[in-house]
């Protein structure tokens, strides 16, 4: 038996709870992992409360990031004792996840703990991270470069937001910081944002075509604010989107795209192939300053992320959390 929060079906809804999960319930895979850290994304916050159908299978162990140490394995690449971490995969929806003392996964889910990177550094990065890794890496295949203009961050508060723009920064880029809370544009600044902006610059009326500000831009919000980040974005520019927090409608027109050759490069970190999840996870350790991302983050133990999953929804949470397991 180890300690676990286990979600059930309800008669209304979905329960969240702290308990004992017994070993033999857990599903199949040929790795099992001794959980040290987790994290908080905004999904997580959605499966703990209820408040979208995310969890797919009950019971279930949310928590779809997990960081800790390989304790049996019947996978030829991993063996007891390798520090691992795995995201994403259906963990915490399909598969039961991460916020218990112990996960069972598949090994072609892991990637190896960098070096120099600790297992709480890694789900202080978490999902979070990593997307915002993989939107830089997209935006750099597309061609974008620090000398192409500055690169807006939407929700830049929040998990990815403030990794892209600690990530930006320190690669050179000129960071435009979206956010709702302007409260927080001495800490965006502090991250590496040249610009701070309030997010209702991005809330009105979509124009087909709005005046040109950015190269191009890292999206985690959708709706209205990702079409006027597109009709805003300089010819030839490209905006990664990764987010639905405002919605997953796009009222935009097809103007940005056949006018000023303007691409809308989609962010999927659930079934990322693994090749480049390892590319991602080694830009980090190499391109995120551990510092910042020590500022950015708070960490909880796992009886408060009942708790904190809703704070999350109510856009209460600044940067990232790290979930203590054991």
């Amino acid at each position: 038996m180890f300690k676990a929060i286990r979600i059930d079906k309800a008669d209304k809804g979905t329960t969240a709870t702290l308990a004992q999960f017994d070993e033999a319930d857990l599903m199949e895979g040929d790795v099992t992992v001794r959980v040290e850290w987790s994290t908080l994304n905004y999904k997580d916050g959605l499966a703990l409360t209820g408040k979208a159908p995310v969890v797919r299978r009950f019971p279930m162990i949310p928590g779809i990031d997990l960081a800790g140490t390989v304790e049996q394995s019947s996978h030829p690449q991993w063996k007891a004792g390798d520090k691992v971490i795995c995201n994403g995969w259906g963990m915490g929806e399909t598969h039961l996840g991460a916020y218990a003392e112990k996960a069972r996964v598949k090994g072609e889910w892991l990637v190896r703990l960098p070096d120099g990177m600790s297992a709480r550094e890694a789900m202080a990065i978490g999902t979070a991270g990593y997307t915002a890794m993989l939107a830089v890496l997209a935006l750099e295949q597309h061609g974008l470069t620090p000398a192409h203009g500055p690169i807006v961050v939407t929700g830049a508060a929040g998990g990815v937001g403030s990794v892209a723009t600690a990530v930006l920064s320190k690669l050179g880029y000129h960071v435009v910081a979206s956010t709702g809370r302007m409260s927080e544009a001495g800490y965006l600044r502090n991250l590496g944002a040249s610009e701070v902006i309030d997010r209702n610059e991005l809330a009105g009326p979509v124009k087909p075509l709005g005046r040109e500000r950015w190269a191009g831009g890292i999206d985690s919000v959708g709706s209205t604010t990702l079409a006027n980040l597109l009709s805003m974005t300089k010819y030839r520019g490209a905006i990664a989107a990764c987010g639905l927090a405002g919605g997953m409608d796009l009222p935009s027109s097809v103007a940005p795209f056949i006018l000023r050759g303007v691409c809308l490069l989609g962010i999927d970190s659930v079934m990322c192939p693994i090749e480049l999840r390892k590319v991602a996870w080694k830009r980090l350790a190499s391109d995120l300053d551990s510092a910042k991302l020590a500022e950015i983050t708070h960490e909880i133990d796992l009886n408060e992320a009942m708790e904190a999953g809703s704070r999350i929804l109510a856009g209460q949470v600044r940067g990232r959390i790290v979930v203590k397991i054991a």
